[in-house]
């Protein structure tokens, strides 16, 4: 630095580095510069000089000091001094900066700088500092204020490292010498301008014999041509980097490289043998394995896939080869079925080759061997072998039992050509509708055939060897049974017809079709008519579509319903089979009330009632008649027979009748029949519900009909009485009787039969007695209608 001089002389030490001795210690060489005149300017006063001196500060370019000193004294790195300091003390000397009294200190006195602490050069290489030199008194700056450096001279503390490794590396095998495998680097912290501390040198410890490396650069380079993945597939070196560029006494870092040879294709496939002899059973499955063989090549992946061909032999066609992805065997494989007694033995040259071929490798000789494979067959005992596995038979329907159907042919396959016995598999034909003969084979109907229940049979037919029965042939025969016309054609529907009353002649009322459970070849022909008796018919007749079909129509006009309800049309239908089957269907035309657009508006299957008596109580008279009747049956059955209890007289008997409005909950208790002879009888307030009820009443209502009330329940009660004392009589599940409409109901009774009030009420029953003796006995009972009585209808 440069800086102003005081008028009186000053001198300067430039502090240089003159030589090392000891271990940071440093020699100062001090130079006196000439003084300079300032003209009686900015110097002392009281100095003056004829002489003209340059003006002149302190300077000095920088200390050294040496990294990691370690003594026990603080080590001296130099000295600071200006020619104003005459020794006498007034002058200061002041440090400040990087590291200053932290790592570096100044004597004030005498500006002597040592370092007090142990410098690294690799974490700081030099500091930069200020001197400062005042007067002890004024402490004012006797000199300008200077920068100066400090710079930490490196030694060879650091070895080298390898910050990648450790390295792993691929080279393939057979690789020319002086292929690259890998480069591996290592650094030095030391300073690299500085000496020889960061001049390294690569070297190989271990696996020398194959590898090599470069000493300045690190690349690892093969050493040997043959290097073979099959006879060592890993190599592990250990690379070494020194300092001082290899030189003794330098620093070492090592590292490992792990090099794996990779495979080339370079081993053609080998049989281990030179011939192959198997054993396969002749009952062998075809597709099945009946033989392994495998080429050894000693490459892996892709270099070590096989592929197996048979080049010849007489076994060419019944078996071929396949190459397992897995295990890359060669998979002998059954293509066609073996027999013993045709042909004990095969041979078969097998060819084993690489899949893929690595051209450069060729000329070590062909990639590919070859082998022979001999197969014997086993014999095994074989099941007899039908001459067909499946057999068509045909038959008619019509064909009497034990007709021949056909027959089937088995023999035993093996060389003792032992007999067979036939059967059929009943699994396969439960209605045993076939048998076959045991020697011969030959097939007969069992039983009788119907088409039309089933077409086709599907029966198993077995042949069992009789000097070894565990063995057994199986074959299919399949029956189709043949059509014959054995069944006459019918209405295809129950027809509903209807006519109106205001039809007209030559009205169609109704076109009718035939259905046939039979399957003729050129389909169903069938022919209408109307049957000979009633050829005379003057109200409908019959006319032949031709297309299976015929048409009803009137054969005149005004039908009325009161006169006629029911007109019934015999139709002749014949098929055209031969023979031809007929039959004689009944059409039945109801005669209808119809509006001025032919709408039915009242229509009737049933018998024709006289007006004003409804559907529901012509019901209701048919159930009382049929009740009176049932019981005066029983009755007398009762009379003529004794009470028994032999099995065919275990009889659980039930009277059921439906013309009973119901007695609440009452009428569930069994064999209480007052409950149901009361219905709508309530019990006194006050009384007891244990105390039993006054007994009925053997008559209920006033009237023609009470004879007849009586004599039920008469033998309602004799049957209960005989069945309750006699020990042996068997227990009768239930006895409900439902022979009262009821009577006080709230709500009235619904019930027709005790709506009557006069005879000109339009419920009035005096026509049954126009109708004839059969209604004489409805007549008397509804003829003089007293009160709500009710009907009875029972059965027992």
């Amino acid at each position: 630095m440069n800086g102003l001089c005081s008028l009186s002389a000053l001198s300067m030490f430039l502090l240089v580095l003159w030589a090392e001795s000891g271990y940071g210690m440093m020699t100062l060489n001090s130079v006196l510069l000439p003084q300079v005149s300032s003209g009686g300017q900015g110097g002392r006063a009281g100095v003056q000089s004829h002489l003209r001196r340059r003006r002149r500060s302190w300077v000095w370019n920088q200390f050294f000091i040496l990294e990691e000193y370690v003594g026990d004294e603080p080590l001296y790195v130099g000295k600071l001094h200006s020619d104003v300091d005459k020794g006498d003390g007034q002058v200061r000397y002041i440090l400040s900066g990087e590291g200053a009294k932290s790592i570096f200190s100044i004597d004030e006195d005498t500006g002597d700088i040592h370092a007090i602490r142990r410098l690294d050069r690799e974490q700081q290489a030099y500091y930069t500092l200020r001197a400062q030199a005042r007067d002890r008194s004024t402490n004012l700056l006797v000199e300008p204020e200077s920068q100066f450096i400090i710079k930490v001279q490196d030694i060879n503390d650091n070895e080298p490292r390898f910050l990648d490794g450790p390295y792993t590396a691929q080279v393939a095998e057979c690789s020319p010498v002086g292929t690259s495998v890998v480069t591996v680097v290592a650094t030095d912290a030391d300073d690299p301008t500085y000496g020889n501390s960061a001049r390294l040198v690569y070297s190989i410890l271990q696996g020398q014999t194959h590898f090599s490396v470069e000493p300045k650069t690190g690349v690892v380079r093969t050493a040997v041509p043959d290097l073979d993945r099959e006879v060592q597939e890993h190599y592990l070196l250990v690379i070494q980097a020194k300092d001082m560029m290899g030189q003794m006494g330098g620093l070492s870092g090592t590292t490992s490289v792990t090099v794996t040879i990779t495979d080339v294709n370079d081993n053609p496939p080998r049989f281990p043998r030179k011939s192959y002899q198997f054993s396969l059973p002749e009952a062998a499955l075809v597709s099945s394995v009946v033989a392994k063989i495998k080429a050894v090549d000693l490459d892996v992946g892709p270099n070590a896939e096989v592929d197996y061909k048979i080049l010849d032999g007489d076994g060419l066609g019944t078996f071929r080869i396949l190459c397992d992805p897995d295990t890359q065997e060669g998979l002998v494989i059954l293509h066609k079925a073996v027999d013993f007694e045709a042909k004990s033995s095969y041979t078969l040259r097998v060819e084993a080759s690489n899949r893929y071929v690595d051209t450069r490798y060729l000329s070590a000789g062909p990639f590919s061997d070859v082998v022979m494979v001999r197969l014997l067959v086993e014999n095994v005992d074989e099941p007899p072998v039908f001459s067909a596995s499946i057999s068509r038979m045909a038959v008619s329907e019509a064909a009497p039992v034990g007709t021949d159907l056909g027959s089937v042919s088995a023999h035993d396959p093996d060389a003792s050509n032992s007999p067979v016995r036939y059967s059929i598999d009943r699994q396969t034909d439960l209605q045993r509708y076939f048998d076959i003969d045991s020697s011969s084979g030959v097939i007969r109907t069992n039983r009788r055939l119907d088409r039309e229940l089933s077409v086709l049979h599907n029966i198993t037919v077995v042949a069992t060897e009789t000097l070894d029965p565990s063995q057994v042939g199986k074959a299919v025969v399949l029956v189709s049974v043949a059509d014959v016309n054995d069944n006459a054609p019918s209405f295809a529907v129950d027809y509903q017809t209807f006519v109106c009353e205001n039809a007209q002649p030559g009205q169609v009322v109704e076109t009718v079709s035939a259905v046939d459970p039979d399957k003729p070849e050129n389909g169903h022909q069938f022919l209408f008519s109307v049957s000979t008796e009633a050829a005379g018919n003057l109200s409908f007749t019959l006319r032949d579509n031709n297309d299976n079909t015929a048409s009803v129509l009137t054969r005149r006009a005004g039908f009325v319903r009161r006169e006629r309800l029911l007109h019934f049309l015999p139709v002749v239908i014949s098929d055209g089979g031969v023979p031809s089957l007929s039959s004689t269907n009944t059409l039945t035309v109801t005669v209808c009330d119809c509006d001025v657009h032919g709408n039915h508006q009242h229509c009737s299957q049933g018998a024709e009632l006289p007006d004003g008596l409804g559907t529901s109580t012509a019901v209701l008279l048919t159930c009382i008649l049929l009740g009176v009747v049932m019981v005066t049956i029983a009755m007398n059955r009762r009379r003529a027979e004794p009470l028994l209890i032999d099995d065919e007289r275990d009889i659980r008997e039930n009277i059921v009748c439906y013309d009973d409005e119901g007695g609440g909950e009452e009428d569930t208790e069994a064999f209480d029949m007052f409950a149901l002879r009361h219905l709508n009888q309530t019990q006194p307030a006050g009384r007891d519900a244990a105390e039993p009820l006054p007994p009925p009443s053997l008559t209920r209502n006033p009237g023609p009909h009470k004879d007849k009330n009586r004599l039920f329940q008469e033998f309602i009660r004799d049957r209960l009485k005989e069945a309750g004392l006699d020990p042996t009589a068997p227990p009768y599940d239930s006895l409900q009787t439902y022979a009262f409409e009821g009577r006080g109901s709230a709500t009235q009774s619904l019930s027709s039969l005790s709506s009557l009030s006069s005879l000109e009420s339009e419920q009035s029953y005096e026509f049954l007695r126009e109708w004839g003796p059969s209604f004489r006995k409805l007549a008397d009972l509804y003829g003089h209608h007293e009160g709500g009585g009710g009907g009875v209808a029972s059965g027992v």
